[in-house]
């Protein structure tokens, strides 16, 4: 079974490879002078200090195997390549909410960049999912819980 693939920026690349960094650096460091601390006060059987420290080591090394993980599946989305014709990885889209008749932007990315906050959405995402391969102009019904929600695509164009 192939592994899944991390679509991603360029700035998303280099966010997850300074994650890694620090996760293998700085933090592995203070987790390491954690536990020598625990140690020094003797009795581990009863050491809360101790067992906690060991908590954060195995946490602390799950996520460094994960983004290593989605480091070694990265494929980067390079803006040179996007186009406006359709909706794709990596655009910008600016689509009009018909129910509630405003528009909203967002930027279309990998699920692991997704952010709603800041307008960015997965090609995974209920909106995302629906509005890839449209054109301007199309309306996109998009599924959510409380049923059908219409999206007409505005405009699609190439991210700052």
């Amino acid at each position: 079974m192939s592994e899944k693939e991390t679509f991603l920026t360029e700035a998303g690349l280099l966010k997850l490879q300074k994650e890694l960094e620090y996760l293998n650096g700085e933090k592995s460091i203070e987790i390491a002078r954690r536990l020598e601390e625990a140690r020094s006060h003797g009795d581990l059987s009863e050491n809360s200090e101790y067992d906690e420290a060991k908590r954060d080591q195995a946490e602390n090394a799950m996520k460094i195997e994960l983004l290593k993980q989605k480091l070694k599946n990265v494929v980067i989305i390079d803006e040179k390549d996007l186009k406006t014709d359709v909706v794709s990885l990596g655009v910008v889209v600016v689509l009009h909410d018909v129910e509630f008749d405003e528009d909203v932007e967002y930027h279309i990315v990998g699920s692991t960049e997704a952010n709603p906050m800041k307008n960015m959405i997965s090609n995974e995402s209920p909106v995302g999912a629906a509005i890839i391969g449209h054109k301007v102009g199309d309306v996109v019904d998009v599924q959510t819980p409380a049923g059908a929600c219409p999206y007409e695509i505005k405009e699609i164009k190439l991210p700052n």
